[in-house]
């Protein structure tokens, strides 16, 4: 049910309690507040504003860092006073440099969390990851990386990486080891990734594809 902004319930202070995920991995990214301002400039710029209860004022997510969080969707609890925000986002969201501002742990539940972004090392997380990883070389060129070096020598040398490893991943799995055909297969994604990058391709747009052609097939 869709609710108006006149229905957010605010608090004493006039704020609202806002929980920022990240719209691809639904990672918990940070726990801000807004008030009404700063939500009715967030649904108006499609990019999270909040206020800084520190500093008594507005403040514009990147507005210094260049690490914005376009808004994909905004959510309403069920007694409408607390609200989730769905974003895509152009860098890391905490001040340390971390992607999430819960990177750090008090009760483990897994011991193979990630201890850089605090997420999870599901696949997904991890794709996303490496994604972000590669738009960091694209933009950045630091010298003696090999994303670098594919990205200096341009979209042939990459589609020749793709097709490359694409083969080879085909041979590996003709053969029985298992771990060669994981590794070639990482291999394979690694470069898919950069070829992405490199074209403006990104992981949302293969998810709503493949979502997509699920509700085609549902439907025939």
């Amino acid at each position: 049910m869709r609710i108006p902004i006149e229905r957010i319930k605010f608090d004493e202070r006039d704020l609202v309690p806002v929980v920022v995920q990240d719209a691809n991995t639904r990672a918990v990214l940070t726990l801000a507040y807004m008030s009404a301002e700063s939500l009715k400039r967030t649904v108006e710029t499609r990019e999270t504003w909040f206020w800084s209860r520190s500093r008594s004022t507005l403040w514009h997510k990147g507005e210094t860092s260049g690490h914005t969080q376009r808004v994909t969707e905004i959510l309403v609890d069920c007694d409408a006073d607390a609200l989730t925000v769905l974003v895509e986002t152009n860098g890391p969201a905490c001040h340390t440099g971390q992607q999430s501002c819960f990177h750090n742990v008090l009760l483990g539940a897994d011991d193979a969390r990630e201890k850089i972004t605090g997420r999870r090392s599901d696949l997904g997380a991890v794709l996303h990851d490496l994604y972000e990883l590669v738009e960091s070389r694209k933009r950045d060129r630091p010298e003696g990386s090999y994303t670098t070096y594919l990205f200096k020598r341009g979209l042939d040398k990459i589609l020749k990486k793709v097709g490359e490893e694409a083969t080879e991943t085909i041979i590996a799995a003709k053969n029985e080891d298992r771990t060669a055909l994981a590794s070639e297969t990482s291999d394979l994604f690694y470069h898919l990734i950069v070829l992405l990058v490199e074209r403006g391709v990104t992981l949302k747009d293969i998810r709503d594809e493949l979502l997509n052609r699920g509700r085609e097939r549902d439907a025939e």
